[in-house]
């Protein structure tokens, strides 16, 4: 594989990712007979044409999670089945951020009505599912919205989020992976996400399963920083262990019909 062409070498390398969920640079540079400049150019071409993220080292696949809140609503019975699992990580008394997102809606609608919570959000969508729970004082931060997320995002959400210490943050995730960790498509939304991660004590994020070892631009928090993760009951059990391994609690949620 000495004189790969450039089209042949993004060919091979889209085939890895499918197989393998990972490229390294360092790898394909001896398997092509080529500098690592000319594979990290080479991913940086086929990240700005959507065919990967860049990773330290390499590339991921690009996380699934790219669609309207609307179309990420689709796969209900998957999200109501992590919804349950985590809803059940939430005492009573606690102050929870709820963040913008699909999942984190269907773990508001989860909640048991009589659970005593004080719970801010940035998604008015959650904030209207959590009204109807009678036992929930909502705290709505406001700001400019942002339709793919279905969140305030931008300096006044900051400002809102800054007047909260929450003693857990729900957190949305476009992408997990032990190394890329967690992260975002938007920029803005992953600084939001940020600072209401620096502002929580602890952080729960529920994950479909095909968001694993795949990445999003934008970076939120290491993996070892997410105290609890939330999984599908499909979840690799060996891609789970390495999540143990670095301090990250994780709860399988059961099987569908």
């Amino acid at each position: 594989m000495q004189d790969f062409l450039l089209r042949e070498r993004q060919g091979v390398i889209s085939e890895r990712l499918r197989l393998n969920g990972r490229v390294l640079a360092a790898e394909l540079a001896l398997e092509f007979g080529v500098s690592e400049d000319t594979v990290r150019r080479d991913l940086r071409e086929m990240a700005a044409a959507g065919l990967c993220e860049r990773v330290y080292g390499g590339a991921l696949p690009v996380s699934p999670a790219h669609g309207s809140l609307t179309q990420r609503i689709g796969i209900a019975d998957r999200k109501q089945a992590l919804a349950r699992a985590a809803a059940k990580q939430i005492a009573a008394g606690l102050t929870v951020f709820f963040d913008a997102g699909s999942t984190n809606l269907a773990i508001a609608n989860a909640l048991p009505a009589e659970l005593e919570l004080t719970a801010a959000t940035n998604a008015p969508a959650i904030a209207a599912a959590l009204i109807d729970k009678p036992a929930v004082s909502v705290i709505l931060i406001g700001g400019m919205m942002d339709r793919q997320t279905g969140g305030a995002l931008g300096a006044k959400a900051l400002r809102d989020m800054e007047q909260i210490s929450p003693d857990l943050c729900i957190l949305g995730a476009c992408g997990v992976d032990l190394e890329a960790g967690i992260t975002a498509f938007s920029f803005e939304d992953a600084e939001f996400k940020r600072f209401a991660t620096s502002r929580s004590r602890k952080v729960l994020a529920a994950v479909t399963s095909e968001k694993f070892g795949t990445a999003a631009p934008h970076s939120i928090l290491p993996a070892a920083h997410c105290e609890c993760l939330v999984v599908e009951h499909d979840a690799d059990p060996a891609v789970l262990a390495g999540y143990r391994e670095r301090g990250c609690r994780t709860v399988i949620a059961e099987k569908t019909n």
